[in-house]
């Protein structure tokens, strides 16, 4: 059986797509990359993807589906490779393309 690993936000659209892999009977697993801390107030918008609440929408999705489901910590390598490079890109008048 294929393997296939499903990144899953908590919502609809990553949801259907872990259930339409599952029916085409891929051996998948769920996971959640965690890039910030959306609960400290780092995250710009008011509602953002990979809340602890869509974390929690996800593990019920992948446990609903019966499916394995990780949560990824890659806050670190996030802020240093992708985050730090994107504003000193900004503040040195380039145009930042992460």
């Amino acid at each position: 059986m294929e393997k296939a690993l499903i990144a899953m936000s908590g919502g609809v659209d990553s949801s259907v797509a872990a259930l339409l892999m599952k029916e085409k009977g891929y051996d998948c697993i769920g996971i959640t990359m965690k890039l910030y801390d959306a609960e400290t107030g780092q995250a710009c918008r008011s509602r953002t993807c990979c809340t602890l609440e869509d974390v929690e929408d996800a593990r019920q999705v992948a446990a609903t589906l019966s499916i394995p489901y990780y949560v990824l910590n890659f806050k670190d390598d996030f802020q240093k490779k992708v985050i730090l490079p994107f504003v000193e890109t900004y503040e040195a008048g380039g145009t930042p393309n992460p």
